[in-house]
């Protein structure tokens, strides 16, 4: 029986460019700690998909502030508020913030 990480790049031959499948592959790798690979896929949603996919900025931050990467996860998320509030997805700008004022005031949050 295929694992779930095999049936998400079963599903990624068929449509190679779907956002959804590879933020949902990102996230499998994540799971399994293969964070390069996650955060390479993280990082081409959110600086190579239109529109941005702000999900994919949220979720590289978050994985970046757990391997101790503060400033990365710092642009990720101010690159990602502005991304978010030019879709007007103003829930998706707010928790960033609060991330981004959460890592400001505290560098060891995990």
């Amino acid at each position: 029986m295929p694992s779930r990480l095999e049936k998400i790049q079963a599903m990624l031959q068929d449509d190679p460019r779907d956002p959804f499948l590879r933020y949902t592959l990102a996230m499998e790798y994540r799971k399994q700690e293969e964070n390069e690979k996650s955060l390479e896929l993280l990082t081409e949603l959110a600086a190579k998909e239109e529109p941005k996919y702000v999900a994919a900025f949220f979720m590289a931050a978050q994985q970046l502030v757990e391997l101790d990467r503060i400033e990365e996860a710092r642009t990720f998320l101010r690159d990602g508020i502005d991304a978010a509030r030019l879709q007007n997805n103003h829930h998706a700008a707010a928790e960033m913030s609060e991330l981004l004022a959460e890592i400001g005031k505290d560098r060891s949050i995990h």
